[in-house]
């Protein structure tokens, strides 16, 4: 926030606002200009100050993960967890320096810190006393909308961190929006199966590398506070809880600690998301508050997420350019890819590929179906590698010229996410591949493929040379 003030980018609003639907509006009207954070001072029926709209821009996406690209992110990042074989004894003194940097980002634990300058537990804690948004017309109440959600693998004791909603129902508790597919439901589903209440940690408000690794999409037994470590170059300072035995970042601005019961249900919802539909309410677990820690004087993080583009659409486009060099490593023959922001990151996905045999964007459809949560994606077109995925309009171009549906089109069902609304069953449903590249002779192309209509270089550089000749230069 300091860093954001010194170049203008965070914007002090000191007259009093309403988290009730207000806070919204405004940040809703700055963020679809490309405006700046904003820091509103007074929220009523709070005496704590609200942050929002910190991961606006990709100018600011960077600067909050410290890059100038975030595919350097991605390439590191395979240099590190994929390196080459070493062959001789040398070469594996060379790969020491790497698995040293590796172990420097381990998260460190520490007797305390910030988040515990003021300790409540108990009657005393009262949610309602955070500046808690609702954001949205038909919200079921207000949502914490940017929370870091600490549990343990009950068998393993496998630490993960992740952000799912919070629907705050009174003082003391809240719903816990875990999907089926999400590590935290795993962790919660074990716990249930064995008859035990599963802890909770939640941290508001740590440094933007932190927040930024809650989202991220790794791989399950992952540590995102390893991830984070990685990101920020050092190692992120870990306390332990005071009433849970979890731990939770040191610098946070606050901590809320509890259990989720096995069994218990509560309806959550609706709320508006970030597909810009209202997911419906439906019933998840309730999670219950023992102890809240924070700063002396904290500062509450928060976000809204709406029709396309908001705040966590940028958060998305970083994803999509760090873990590209990973998807690679997996599919070389990956030129680019886009995730447009109104596809809502698991909707559509559009590829270019170094198109090498009869069939082969067929196999990269079905690949990305089969990594992670690409797994959730509903529609993928695969183009090839001289189109400009991040030019919409060329690519509808390509696809309404080379593909015959009877042929490009690969229709099946699957894993869906859990907000695809249009699915006739809750996260299952139907898929579709588009192969929009240019067809070959093997392919059943027996009548030729016409070439894109370009004029020659000759011509535009002599049109170049004489376009002021031509009194067009103001044209």
């Amino acid at each position: 926030m300091a860093k954001l003030e010194e170049i203008g980018e965070l914007v002090r609003i000191r007259v009093p606002v309403d988290p009730n639907l207000e806070i919204t509006e405004i940040t809703r009207r700055v963020v679809k200009r490309g405006g700046p954070a904003l820091l509103f001072e007074q929220v009523k029926g709070s005496p704590f100050p609200l942050v929002i709209n910190l991961f606006g821009t990709p100018e600011r996406m960077r600067l909050a993960l410290g890059v100038r690209g975030l595919e350097e992110i991605g390439r590191e990042l395979v240099e590190i967890i994929e390196p080459e074989l070493p062959t001789s004894f040398m070469e594996k003194l060379k790969a020491l320096p790497k698995l040293k940097k590796m172990a420097d980002f381990i998260p460190k634990m520490v007797k305390t810190g910030p988040c515990k300058e003021v300790i409540i537990k108990g009657d005393e804690v009262n949610l309602f006393e955070l500046p808690i948004m609702r954001c949205w017309p038909l919200d079921g109440g207000p949502f914490i909308t940017l929370p870091l959600v600490f549990t343990k693998d009950p068998e393993t004791r496998a630490r993960n961190c992740g952000m799912y909603r919070m629907h705050v129902y009174d003082e003391r508790t809240t719903g816990m929006h875990w999907h089926v597919h999400k590590d935290g439901a795993r962790h919660y589903l074990k716990a249930e199966r064995r008859g035990e209440p599963l802890e909770v940690a939640v941290a508001l408000g740590c440094d933007p590398v932190t927040i930024y690794a809650a989202t991220a999409p790794l791989p399950p037994d992952m540590d995102e506070m390893l991830f984070a470590g990685f990101l920020r170059k050092a190692p992120v300072e870990m306390v332990k809880c005071e009433t849970v035995d979890l731990e939770v970042p040191a610098q946070a601005e606050f901590v809320l600690e509890g259990y989720v019961n096995p069994g218990e249900r509560r309806m959550e919802g609706p709320f508006g998301d970030h597909t810009g539909y209202y997911s419906m309410a439906e019933p998840f677990p309730v999670f219950h508050v023992t102890c809240v820690t924070r700063r002396r004087a904290p500062i509450y993080p928060s976000t809204v997420v709406g029709r396309p583009p908001m705040e966590d659409c940028y958060i998305g486009k970083a994803t999509e350019r760090i873990f590209l060099p990973l998807l690679r490593k997996q599919l070389p023959e990956i030129v680019e890819m886009n995730l447009p922001v109104e596809g809502v990151f698991h909707n559509l996905a559009i590829v270019s590929i170094d198109k090498q045999y009869p069939g082969h964007a067929r196999k990269v459809v079905n690949a990305l179906w089969g990594m992670g949560q690409m797994m959730f994606t509903k529609m993928i077109v695969v183009v090839d590698s001289w189109v400009n995925v991040h030019d919409w309009s060329e690519v509808v171009w390509r696809m309404g010229n080379n593909v015959d549906p009877a042929r490009d089109l690969i229709i099946t069902q699957g894993p869906v996410d859990a907000l695809n609304h249009a699915s006739p069953l809750p996260c299952y449903g139907g898929k579709v591949g588009i192969d929009a590249t240019k067809k070959w002779k093997e392919e059943g192309i027996s009548r030729g493929w016409p070439p894109d209509i370009e004029m020659i270089q000759g011509i535009r550089d002599l049109v170049d040379k004489r376009w002021k000749e031509y009194g067009l230069d103001k044209a």
